[in-house]
């Protein structure tokens, strides 16, 4: 039979393929409109940060700026960033001020007459501490991601090593615990301050920058389990208790008592 004999389509037939067709660019169209939001959204918020910042900062430094020596005296337009290039100069005169003899005579004069102060005084001394750990090249601050229950039994979170613990905190704790910084999601600046005994933390090899992206994501963004299949084969955590939904787990002999009387009720 030849082509054009053959019958047309009817309109019901032709209008299911219109509807197939135009599903189908609605798909596309979709996936596109999806794939460009990937692809821009975090460019987009990257700059959109960074021009905040570099806009705050021109804002508290360049009103400082003499107008003799300010090129916005002289332009018809703002320039951006100046006042963080003129910020990031002047911090790098004050430390190299700072590391000669007269520097050091001037920090160590003004640190007396700061410690007779007394709110300023421990303000000035905890800010300090918290600079010189984190800034410190040496230091293992911020080093270690360790998994840990909280904030029951059978319940985990990630949080980052911060340092061994001293002092009172650890004369008075029989067993050898570590400071751990727990932070809250999607602000990581923000969180809790925890003393966690070493024998209870299961240290992970996901890199510091790893962690900070899944506390950050809510757990949207998954890090690669970077350990070799034979580590991967090991699991550094015991199986869930019998029942938690009621009873929290426990070591003592009398919440022990309690979930075995659970169960047995269960199985009745």
């Amino acid at each position: 039979m030849d082509q054009t004999d053959q019958p047309k389509p009817g309109k019901a037939t032709r209008r299911r393929r219109g509807r197939r067709m135009r599903l189908r660019i609605m798909r596309h169209i979709r996936a596109y409109f999806f794939a460009g939001v990937l692809v821009t959204a975090p460019i987009a918020i990257t700059f959109y940060l960074a021009w905040l910042i570099i806009d705050w900062i021109d804002g508290k430094i360049t009103p400082w700026i003499p107008a003799a020596y300010n090129p916005e005296t002289y332009l018809p337009f703002g320039i951006p960033g100046l006042g963080l290039i003129v910020a990031f100069v002047l911090l790098t005169l004050i430390g190299a001020m700072a590391a000669g003899a007269i520097g050091r005579i001037w920090i160590r004069t003004s640190e007396r007459m700061l410690a007779r102060m007394p709110v300023i005084r421990s303000v000035y001394s905890a800010t300090k501490q918290i600079f010189e750990t984190v800034l410190r090249q040496q230091s293992n601050a911020f080093r270690q991601v360790v998994l840990f229950e909280y904030p029951r039994r059978g319940s985990w979170a990630i949080g980052f090593i911060t340092g061994k613990t001293l002092g009172e905190v650890q004369n008075v704790t029989s067993d050898e615990v570590v400071n751990v910084f727990l932070p809250t999601t999607p602000n990581p600046t923000s969180g809790y301050l925890l003393f966690i005994p070493r024998k209870e933390l299961v240290v992970l090899s996901m890199t510091v920058e790893e962690g900070i992206k899944m506390v950050v994501s809510g757990g949207i963004v998954t890090p690669e389990d970077h350990r070799s299949p034979e580590e991967k084969k090991i699991k550094k955590v015991a199986p869930a208790a019998l029942d938690k939904r009621t009873i929290p787990y426990d070591r003592d002999e009398q919440q022990t008592d309690k979930i075995e009387d659970l169960g047995e009720r269960q199985s009745s």
